[in-house]
């Protein structure tokens, strides 16, 4: 498909949104370029191994040892990475009041680095960590130096990286790994404070998704196959009340058959063209 959208398509999704009342839906699409890798691939299948899921992080210490030994070798490139042009253009359609709010199923914080306010984190963020026990939250950064301490073994050991802060590890380098404890209450039953698969969105967050699509007069989906229910139900909120359901996103998608328009192009070139042609 070609990059640029053709000029009939981009003009109905220009017509659709200049009055201001979208809601913008994001995922893993929108963060590729700035080098976090994406869950699937264009036809929404599922790129390499099983994430972890839910219940075997919560009952297992193995599980728990395994995702963490990844995990600190992952999160300095999740760290590092920075807001891109599509991130930009959002942030700057917010500000200009384009857009009625932002829903990202990405956990990597960019919206928010990039200046756009009020970000509905659907699936949570990695630079916070959850004590299963106390219930205390506490910044990723003295997690993973907490880990790099306890665990100087992993230091210079090169992994492939995965989504979501992931990373492909030769297991012969969990059995020796340290898991970290709460500074809060020292147990050792931490995780990520993001949603697992298999895990159930929280309920005040589903409820500020759910409230921002129904108040909005359409939404617009980017970067995402929306093969996550949480994402996807919310897309079939928007359609039943009869409003539009656009999308950019390179590759199939679960909602093709709701869709109003669908441009197959790279949101990081087509959204900064949007900010400048709605700010006119």
């Amino acid at each position: 498909m070609p990059d640029r959208p053709t000029p009939d398509s981009f003009d109905y999704l220009l017509e659709a949104m200049a009055d201001g009342d979208f809601v913008v839906l994001t995922g893993a699409g929108i963060s590729t370029p700035s080098g976090i890798p994406d869950y699937r691939d264009s036809n929404g299948v599922r790129r390499g191994r099983q994430p972890m899921m839910y219940q075997e992080f919560l009952s297992a210490p193995e599980s728990r040892r395994r995702y963490w030994a990844r995990a600190m070798l992952g999160w300095p490139r999740v760290r590092q990475a920075q807001p891109n042009a599509a991130h930009e253009a959002l942030a700057s359609l917010q500000s200009q009041g384009r857009i009625s709010g932002l829903i990202t199923q990405n956990v990597d914080t960019l919206h928010d680095q990039a200046g756009s306010p009020d970000v509905i984190e659907l699936h949570g963020s990695l630079h916070r960590v959850l004590c299963l026990d106390c219930g205390q939250r506490s910044e990723r950064d003295a997690i993973q130096r907490l880990m790099e301490m306890q665990n100087p073994y992993l230091s210079g050991v090169d992994a492939v990286q995965a989504p979501d802060g992931d990373t492909l590890l030769d297991p012969a380098f969990e059995a020796r790994f340290q898991v970290p404890h709460c500074p809060h209450c020292a147990s050792e039953r931490m995780k990520p404070d993001v949603v697992f698969f298999g895990e159930n969105v929280a309920q005040p967050t589903a409820a500020r998704a759910m409230a921002a699509a129904e108040n909005a007069s359409g939404m617009l989906v980017v970067g995402s196959s929306l093969m996550a229910y949480s994402a996807f139900r919310l897309c079939r909120v928007i359609t039943d009340r009869g409003k539009p359901l656009l999308a950019i996103n390179l590759g199939k998608t679960r909602a093709d058959d709701l869709l109003s328009l669908k441009i197959e192009g790279s949101c990081e070139a087509l959204l900064p063209l949007l900010a400048q042609r709605l700010d006119r």
